[in-house]
Parts: structure tokens; sequence; C-alpha cells
């Protein structure tokens, strides 16, 4: 699989990682990489990051977690798991990552994804490979604080 950037510079409310495929050792050092160097350049308020298209995670998963609400606390943001598939949600749960994240789901629209697909296939300069993870990272403008009971819903 490969490992795909795009950026769609509208706010700089929310940025949004789409995690796919495998993360072990050493898809997560890749993601980690690109998600930093996203974070860093766009300041983001809120960062979600999207598990709904991870298959596997081991202890770097958590890792990987744990290092972006780092990140982002030590700037006066947020981080938010999103999507993530039952197997994955639990795991996440077992190792308290709830509390340093709010777990949550939303819809992402299907036009939307479509969108950032495309400008990622047309940006050579953004592609780059890895092993077995596909990371898409995307700016949404919508603030999810200001519409947290419309975009947001809580798994319990």
């Amino acid at each position: 699989m490969g490992l795909k950037l795009y950026d769609e510079v509208e706010e700089k409310s929310k940025l949004t990682a789409f995690i796919s495929g495998e993360i072990d050792h050493h898809s997560a050092k890749e993601i980690r990489k690109e998600i930093d160097i996203n974070v860093q350049k766009l300041n983001p308020t809120n960062l979600y990051l999207d598990f709904s298209k991870v298959d596997f995670m081991d202890s770097s998963g958590i890792g990987l977690v744990m290092g972006r609400y780092k990140l982002q606390n030590e700037r006066g943001g947020k981080v938010f798991i999103q999507n993530p598939p039952p197997l994955i949600k639990k795991v996440m749960l077992v190792a308290g990552i709830n509390k340093l994240a709010k777990i949550v789901n939303i819809d992402v629209p299907l036009s939307q994804m479509q969108k950032a697909k495309e400008s990622a296939k047309n940006s050579d300069k953004l592609s780059i490979q890895a092993e077995s993870a596909e990371i898409s990272v995307q700016r949404d403008s919508s603030d999810t604080d200001n519409n947290s009971d419309e975009n947001i819903k809580k798994e319990t």
C-alpha cells in the first residue's frame, strides 16, 4: 500500500488523517512522521485520526495515538479517534486511550472522500510509498466543537 497526503486548506480548525491497512512498527513510523509534519505546518486545533479502514494494529498504534495526543496537548489542541472498527476500539479502550482522546463516530460524506482521493491522485509531490499502511490527511473547514450534536455521535 502507499502513504498519501492531501490538504485542503480552508480553515485551521480540523485536520483528519485517514489511516488504512495495518499499523505496526514499520508503518507507524511513517504515519507519525507525516502527521507530525502536517500538524506543525497547518497548526490545527483538532486532530482526527480515522481508523475506519485499519485492519490490524499492534501496540505501535497505541503509541501513535499517545504521541499525537502529547503533540496536540502541548499546542493546546485535541485528538479524536474517529470510526474505529470494533476490535481496534476494544484494544484502545483496554489501553485507556479513551482517557486521552475522545472516540467518535462521524459519517464522512462519500463526495468529500472522493474529492480528497482525486486531490491526492493529482499531486505527485504528496505521494510517498510505505510498506503496509495508507494515510490521507485532510483539512476540513467545519469546526466540530461548534457542531458536536450534528456531526459527532458518541459511541457507548
